[in-house]
This record gives structure tokens, C-alpha cells and sequence, in this order.
């Protein structure tokens, strides 16, 4: 393997690139030129471990004349801006010996944070939604190409130092999810040897997840599928599997779709379905003979993460906050658009069910009256039991609403998603509003986790994606079958 040269400060700064007018209709520059390309994955692998490179140009231009795109494409733009601005000039100052940017550890803080920059940035450059007004398009390809090719050289898959890897961890998957999703996006940015660790850390991943014993609640790395058993009682008490069994369901369907010729794509794929639908599983589909992608679920299922009534726990408490982290099952639609493909049905499984609980569901509240999660008219949201993660999370609602609208999972719930999304990203693009540099967050009682800014970065790329796919000149790519 060829060790990358040491770019020097001058070379990052002072590079410029036209990016053409295919980007400004939301293509990149080099598409065509690498629509039909198949690249190789790891040395020594199989020839059947090849990606396959998203065909831009088969799936058309996004305009963005309808207002909730609009609205994404702003917040995804500010955030991009903020991130690989002023965050990456802040965090990153030093190459490794090796030519790679110093990460400065292995935890969640030194991998997802910049994999999540990375998804926001590649996004923006990609659709043409990218502000330029700091830092050039040039320079900001510059640095996430940086990023992207970093972390994916770390992963254990490419990496034998134990004082710079990173992976088989309890939330692995989705720093590699994110990683290997801004790789496929820029594919045609990467060299080689970024390409190859891209695709050797995807099917690494992937490949813990189909191996084990997860089916039986617990897994050999002592990690649960289920909150309850069938029974009712408690695995982990006060805290639902939902985002973990979805966050590992992301690189699932990310390996499968990239890698559809890899002889592992078929168990990568059927155990995506799996996790899904354990993420959503509760009580009622522990009877009757209902079927979702070839799978029965009384008969599968071993237990549930979500109540009949559609809400779950987590810190031992109702948490809406977790409740819309199904939004992770939901960017499999564009996932599978982006190679014209459908989606598992699965994703969408018990989704209606979660969304009504926000809306129209009935919570005691103060003085012995009730009051719903979603405000009327308003942007505010009730959480019944409290939220320990902070005070201001517009985005995280306005994201699930607009998925849930675009995959029209509100059917017979009033006001609709497409309400509610107007209502809390017009709230978020007033956060934002407050600052010029595109972030969102002020004090840190608003949003206490540290990557409260790459998170919003993520989340509007993913959107903004799934928008991309929806509402295209060609066709509607958002399909679940």
C-alpha cells in the first residue's frame, strides 16, 4: 500500500478547483466521468468486494422550489459551513508522520464527531448547497477528503497500531456507517488506497453484525437486541435498544448497497431487515401472522423495544428525543435510492404508530392537565418525564417530521408531518439565526453533547439526501418494498 504524502499548510489553504456547473445543479464535477467505474475493495479480497460508485447522473437534479428543501438545504448549508470552517481549523492543526491528520484518540468524540462533519460537508459540495462564504469549495473538498480518507485508514480493518484504531465497538458501526457514507458520496474524490480501507471497514463492520448469537437477545460482546423479553420482563430496564439496533442496521444496508456483488451482501442484507424490525418491535407484534420482508414476526421476534402505544424509555425515562432516533431506520430510503433501488419495508415498520404517539398522544402535565409532545402551532415540544440531554432540539423533530412526510407514514394523523416540519425548522432556523458562522448552539444547557453541532450536520445532510431522492427532475427514488 503507498503511504499518502505530507500536504503542506501552503497546499491546503491556497488549492483551488472548479467545481462547474454540474455542481451547481447539484452534481459533482467528476460524475459522469465515474458513473460506470467499479473500484476494487481491500487488497486481497475478492473481486466481488467492489463498490459501486453512485450514478449522479442518472438520477437528475434536485431544484429545491419546495419549502421544507428549502429550509433543509439552509440549515444544512449553515451547518457544513460552521463545521468544516471554523470547527476543523480549531480541531485540526497537525499531519502524523504517516500523512494523516492527527485525531487525537479513538472514543466517539476523535471518530463519529468529524465522520458526522464529514457527512454534512460531502453533502453540501455534492447537491450544490454548499456557502462558500468562508472557506472556498476548493479548500472545504480539501479537508473532507482529509477526514474521510483518516478515519477509514484507523479502522482496525486497515490498522494494526492499537494506539490509533478504532472499531468492534458498542457504537462502531455507525462511525463507520457515517464514514463509508461520505466515502460512497465522494467516491470520485478518493484515491486508491482511501477507497480500499473505505471498503474493507464497511464489510468489516458489517461482518461483526451478522455473526453471533444477537437473535437470542444477547450477543458474545454482551450487547442486547431487546429491551423486554416476550414475557414482559426487563433485559435492560430503562433503556430500549431501538437506536442501537438501528445505528447497526445503517451499516447493514450502506455494505449490502454499496457492495451488492460482495458473497456476504445477501447476510448483510437479511440481517438489516432483522435489526429493524427488532429496533420497532413491540407487544402486538408479538402476535397474529403479520410478515414483513420474509420474516413472521410473532414467530422471530424474542422480545420488544417500543410500547404498544408507540413511545419508549430510555435513561430511564419517556424520551421523544429517542423516540425520533427511528429517523436512522427512515435514511434507508435514500441509502437504497442512491443505487435505484428499493427499501426494506422494514424500515418503516411501526413508524405511524411512534409518530402518533408525538402528536396526538395525551401526557399528565402540570396543574392535572394533559398536554400532547408535539405544541399546537408551535415549535415547543413537551417532554413528559423530562430531557436530560438539554432544552433545544428543534432539528431533531423537524428531521423526523420531514422523513416521516416524505415516506408518508402520518396517514390519519392531524396536523401532518408536513405541518409539524414547517413548525420546528422554522424554530431551528431561528437558532441559527442567532450567530454568523452557521452554528446552531449557544449555551451548552441548549444541547449538553459535545457533538451537538456535527449532529445537526449529519442529521440535514441525511435529509437533504432523502429529499434529493424524492423530489429529483427524473423520478421519486424514495421506495420501500
Amino acid at each position: 500500500m503507498t503511504t499518502p504524502h505530507r500536504p503542506s499548510r501552503r497546499r491546503i489553504l491556497g488549492t483551488s478547483l472548479a467545481l462547474g456547473a454540474s455542481a451547481a445543479l447539484g452534481l459533482p464535477a467528476t460524475a459522469h466521468a465515474h458513473a460506470a467505474r467499479r473500484t476494487a475493495g481491500a487488497p486481497g479480497t475478492s473481486a466481488a468486494n467492489e463498490v459501486v460508485p453512485v450514478d449522479w447522473a442518472a438520477i437528475g437534479p434536485y431544484p429545491v422550489q419546495d419549502a421544507a428543501g428549502q429550509r433543509v438545504r439552509t440549515i444544512l448549508a449553515g451547518s457544513s459551513r460552521h463545521l468544516i470552517g471554523p470547527w476543523y481549523a480549531d480541531t485540526y492543526r497537525t499531519y502524523l508522520p504517516d500523512g494523516y491528520i492527527d485525531l487525537k484518540g479513538t472514543d466517539e468524540r476523535a471518530i463519529r464527531l468529524p465522520a458526522m462533519a464529514a457527512v454534512a460537508t460531502v453533502t453540501a459540495l455534492i447537491t450544490g448547497a454548499y456557502d462558500p462564504r468562508a472557506l472556498s469549495a476548493a479548500n472545504a473538498t480539501i479537508r473532507t477528503r482529509n477526514l474521510i480518507r483518516t478515519l477509514a485508514a484507523r479502522h482496525l480493518a486497515n490498522n494494526a497500531s492499537t494506539a490509533t484504531r478504532w472499531g468492534n465497538g458498542w457504537q462502531t458501526a455507525l462511525w463507520a456507517y457515517y464514514t463509508a457514507l461520505a466515502g460512497w458520496l465522494f467516491w470520485h474524490e478518493l484515491d486508491a488506497k482511501a477507497r480500499e480501507d473505505i471498503a474493507a471497514m464497511t464489510a468489516w463492520e458489517a461482518d461483526r453484525l451478522t455473526t453471533g448469537d444477537d437473535l437470542y437477545l444477547v450477543g458474545r460482546g454482551g450487547h442486547h437486541l431487546y429491551e423486554k423479553r416476550r414475557d414482559g420482563s426487563a433485559v435492560t430496564p430503562g433503556d430500549s435498544k431501538a437506536e442501537e439496533d438501528n445505528w447497526s442496521a445503517a451499516v447493514l444496508s450502506l455494505a449490502e448497497v454499496m457492495m451488492p456483488g460482495h458473497p456476504r451482501a445477501a447476510a448483510w442484507g437479511r440481517r438489516n431487515i432483522e435489526l429493524l424490525l427488532a429496533a420497532a418491535a413491540c407487544p402486538a407484534d408479538l402476535t397474529g401472522d403479520r410478515t414483513v420482508n420474509g420474516i413472521e414476526l410473532s414467530r422471530w421476534l424474542r422480545g420488544t423495544n417500543i410500547a404498544d402505544d408507540g413511545t419508549l424509555d430510555n435513561h430511564h425515562i419517556l424520551h421523544p428525543l429517542y423516540m425520533v432516533a427511528f429517523d436512522q431506520s427512515l435514511y434507508e430510503g435514500f441509502v437504497y435510492g442512491l443505487a435505484d433501488r428499493r427499501a426494506p419495508r422494514a424500515a418503516l415498520h411501526n413508524i405511524t404508530r411512534v409518530y402518533s404517539a408525538l402528536v396526538d398522544k395525551p401526557f399528565p402535565a402540570p396543574g392535572g392537565s394533559t398536554r400532547t409532545i408535539y405544541q399546537p402551532g408551535s415549535g415547543a415540544i413537551h417532554y413528559p418525564e423530562g430531557n436530560d440531554w438539554g432544552t433545544h432540539f428543534p432539528f431533531y423533530f423537524g428531521n423526523f417530521d420531514l422523513l416521516v412526510s416524505l415516506t408518508a407514514q402520518d396517514t390519519g394523523i392531524d396536523p401532518s408531518a408536513a405541518t409539524w416540519e414547517r413548525l420546528h425548522n422554522e424554530e431551528q432556523l431561528r437558532l441559527m439565526a442567532r450567530f454568523t458562522d452557521g452554528r446552531t448552539y449557544g449555551p451548552s444547557g441548549e444541547n449538553t453533547y459535545y457533538g451537538r453541532e456535527h449532529r445537526i450536520g449529519a442529521m440535514a445532510g441525511q435529509a437533504f439526501l432523502t429529499l434529493f431522492m424524492a423530489r429529483n427532475t427524473v423520478r421519486n427514488r424514495l421506495r420501500f418494498a
